[in-house]
Order: structure tokens, then sequence, then C-alpha cells
């Protein structure tokens, strides 16, 4: 091959959200782009399988910017998401019952939801309001579109001018009180459990409170199809645009000569050069690996040692043939108590929560529904219990069997209507995304490093020229939003180093 390069082109590791997003938007800016993707499919963490005609969904359960009248939703039109895509919003979050055959209600209205908590705990009047007006103060967080008149868009960025400077203060208060210790304010045990683990427990509240703004807002629909779909369109439109795209192409190591990047050697000993390398991979396997940990400072590796990341997840799904029409739609589902405690895994658990795709027929065959529970769990455990494929096989057979036993107790009759099951283990993410001990949205957003939230991570590594980094590992908080944003915010920083005007188009 020859030594000469392209001062134009530029190599992606990874064709995740970021991967395809860096790739759309180096295109539109005239960049030669390759992308070199490990799996024969886009899309990485956000994405789903089929088994015996149900399509199980590893990720999407609402996309913030669905509404046309929302900037957010102008990056989903430049990337191709939102062509022919049609959303539902729901008027549920989540139900959850008790022991007491009480049933709390999440409703995505947020004066819905005021009345119900009052009503479920009038007891707990201070911590529900004070919760809702935190909702209400990210309401006016709300991005111009710019299918909007000029004036309109003025106005909306001056209100959300305005709202920043008169709630800054209120904002780093609530970002710094995290789902557990907010939780502890509340003395309905009911509302205190779900407030600390509706999401992550350790993550901070202030991402919960805009949730519900843009819930409320009717900005954070489903997507009908789920994920999948969504991966897709991202691969069409960046092939579309003159991308080249490489499956099963697993890299192993970034080439490097006098501190520069200058290209990458594959796992079959092939080597690609290019004037610019980007990783959108997994973050910990991009330094220490691909890497060989020869790059960096204190602040781009401090993370790796000290931030948390979102949990290692057991996922269990279910092909049912029945529809659950008593059961309302709602973007997470449905949490029930179980009679006893149990052992699944290697946690105990005293409720599950079932993801009920009732609200999405393509998921399903007619008069059918996926279902999907999400466990936490800990990667060293199947880690060591991989050493015996015997042993790591049995025990996936063994959770499956436990909670289609369990469902039982909500739903009898249920055992003998399920058609398809499917058990995923951390290992399996690992397997698939290469993404660290299986973690779905790397960092969390913790008081410890909130900090991103104003001065976004570094997307070069320090001591090597030509490489940068986008993705979940260099945009804390997860989601598919910042997952995007990290690659259009990279392509806008080149476009800059270049000297020249970054294009959307």
């Amino acid at each position: 091959m020859s030594d000469k390069i392209n001062d134009n082109s530029i190599i992606i590791i990874g064709a995740g959200f970021s991967g395809l997003a860096a790739g759309i938007y180096a295109r539109m800016n005239g960049y030669d782009v390759t992308i070199f993707e490990m799996h024969n499919l886009p899309g990485g963490l956000c994405t789903s399988w089929e088994r015996k005609g149900y399509t199980f969904d590893c990720c999407i359960h609402w996309l913030v910017g669905s509404s046309p009248l929302n900037g957010m939703h102008d990056i989903w039109e430049e990337t191709g998401i939102a062509e022919n895509r049609k959303f539902l919003d729901m008027d549920q979050y989540l139900r959850l019952e008790d022991t007491t055959g009480r049933t709390l209600v999440m409703y995505t209205d947020i004066y819905k939801l005021e009345k119900h908590l009052l009503e479920f705990s009038p007891q707990d009047e201070i911590p529900i309001k004070k919760f809702i007006e935190g909702v209400k103060m990210c309401l006016p967080f709300d991005l111009p579109s710019k299918h909007e008149p000029a004036l309109k868009r003025l106005g909306k960025q001056a209100k959300t001018v305005f709202s920043f400077i008169a709630d800054g203060k209120k904002m780093k208060e609530w970002m710094n009180i995290t789902c557990e210790s907010f939780s502890h304010e509340f003395k309905d045990p009911v509302l205190r459990e779900v407030f600390r683990e509706m999401w992550v427990p350790e993550f901070s509240m202030l991402f919960m409170l805009f949730t519900f703004s843009y819930l409320h807002n009717k900005n954070a629909g489903y997507p009908i199809g789920g994920s999948m779909p969504m991966s897709r369109a991202l691969e069409e439109r960046y092939k579309k645009l003159g991308g080249i795209l490489k499956y099963r192409s697993r890299v192993t190591e970034i080439i490097t000569m006098n501190d520069s990047a200058t290209g990458v050697r594959l796992e079959d000993g092939t080597e690609h050069r290019a004037a610019r390398i980007v990783s959108a991979a997994d973050g910990y396997t991009t330094l220490f690996s691909m890497l060989g940990g020869k790059y960096g400072d204190t602040k781009t590796l401090e993370p790796y040692e000290k931030w948390q990341m979102f949990p290692s997840l057991i996922f269990v799904s279910l092909g049912v043939k029945r529809i659950f029409g008593e059961i309302p739609i709602s973007v997470s589902g449905l949490t029930f108590h179980l009679k006893q405690e149990i052992l699944i895994g290697d946690k105990v658990r005293d409720k599950l929560s079932l993801h009920l795709y009732n609200h999405d027929p393509s998921m399903a065959p007619e008069g059918c529904t996926a279902i999907t529970i999400m466990l936490e769990t800990d990667h060293a455990y199947w880690k060591d219990l991989s050493r015996d494929r015997k042993a790591y096989l049995q025990k996936k057979e063994e959770i499956g069997n436990t909670i289609i036993g369990l469902i039982e107790e909500r739903f009898p009759g249920i055992s003998g209507q399920v058609e398809a099951i499917d058990v995923a283990t951390p290992l399996t993410f690992e397997r698939y995304t290469g993404n660290r001990k299986g973690s779905f949205e790397g960092w969390l957003i913790t008081p410890e490093n909130s900090g991103v939230i104003m001065k976004p991570m570094d997307q070069s590594v320090p001591g090597l020229k030509h490489f940068y980094m986008c993705g979940q590992w260099v945009e804390p908080g997860g989601g598919l939003p910042p997952a995007i944003m990290s690659g259009r915010r990279l392509v806008k920083r080149l476009c800059k180093e270049d000297k020249k005007n970054f294009k959307t188009e």
C-alpha cells in the first residue's frame, strides 16, 4: 500500500451512534471517511435482535427531540433519523404496584402527576411539590428549531438564557442531589423506592427533572420500531453521503509515529492510514489497549480510576402470546413486588420491572407482546462463571425460567404463553460492542463529576497529535442525543482547525 496519506482523510473506529454521526458530519464537510466496525451491524448499543418473530430491543425508551418544534429534532433530521419516523407520546412514565395493592403512577403530565402523588401520600407534600417545582424550572429550556420563524427562535433563545440566569443556582443545587439522597426526603416507602430506583440511585436528580420536563412538553416520544431502524437510518445517511463502512473489522491497535496517530491495525493484521484517527469505541480499550497506555495525562485517565459507570445488566427478553390490554402503555413499564425475595444471578431481588412493548405492535406478531427485564449485576460474577461454559449457559437458562415463574405470580397462565426467550449478560454486550464490563451508557453523572456539564471533556488526548475521541466516554450521562452531539462537536472542531465553515447539509 502507498505511504502517502490523504490530508483530508479520517478513520473512525466504531459505527455506533457517535461514530456514524461523526462520519455523517465529516462527509457533509468534505472529508474522506472510513469507519471500521467490529460487529456486522450499525448502532452499537442502540440495537435489537430477533427471536422467533419477536424483536427484543435493548436501548430506546424515549428520544429527546421527538417534537419537530425542538432544536434537537433538527439534529435528527440532519442525520436521517427523523425521516419517516413516527413518535408516540405516552401518558405514563411508569407504574409501580406495592405489596398492599396500591398502584403508584408516574404520569408524564406534571400537573396530573402532582395531583396523583399528593393523593397517594399527603404526608409527602413538601418533597412532592419540591420535585414538581424542579421540573417546572426546566420547562423553558426548549431549544429553538430552524424551522420556526426567526422572531420565535429569538424569543425561545432569550427565554432559555433568562431562565438559566434566574435558575442557575437552583440547577447547581439539584445537580448535587442524587436520586438516592432525594428519596430520603419522602416518608412513604413506595415514593422513597420510586425516586431511588426510577433511575440509577447515584445519578444526579437534575437529569430526572429535565426528563420529566421533556415528557411533559411532548418532546421525548417513543420512536415506533425501536432502536435498530434508527441505527439503520444513520448507516443509510452516512453511505448516501459517500462514506465507507467496513464491518467485521476489529481495530486492535492505533498506529503512531513521532507522537502522531497515523493509522490503525486490524485484527487480521492489515494496516490502514489516514491523516486523522477518531475513536468512537470503548474508552478504556482505546486508551489502554489500542494505544497501549502510552498517552493521556492525569485528567484524561482519572475517570477510568474514579468515576462510576452505568451498571452492568442481565437482559431477559420474552416473546409472549398475550396482549396485556389491561395494562396502560408507559415509557418504562410495570414494576411489581415479589411475594418473597429471591436470588437471581448474583443478587437478591424483591421486585421485577417489566418493559411491556404493548405500545409497539411492530415488535411482535399479532396478538403477542415482547417483554424485556433489566437486572443490575456484577460483571466479575459473569466473567468468573464463563470459565465453565456449561455452567454459564446453565445459569442463563435458570434465570430465564426463574423470571417466567415470577411473572406467573402477577400474570397467571403466562408460563404457557411464552414463545421465545433470550438472556443476555454483560459478557454478551461486551462481546458485541466492546463496551467495558458491558456498561450500557458509559459514565454516570454524579455530584463528583458534574462539572463536565458546564465544561465538556476534551476530545483529544494529551501527547498525541491527530487523534480524537467521541462518544459516551467523553460525553458523560448516557443517552442518544449526547452521542450524536459528540460526533457533531468533534467535526465542528476539525473544521475550525482547518479554517473552514462547518456545514450541516
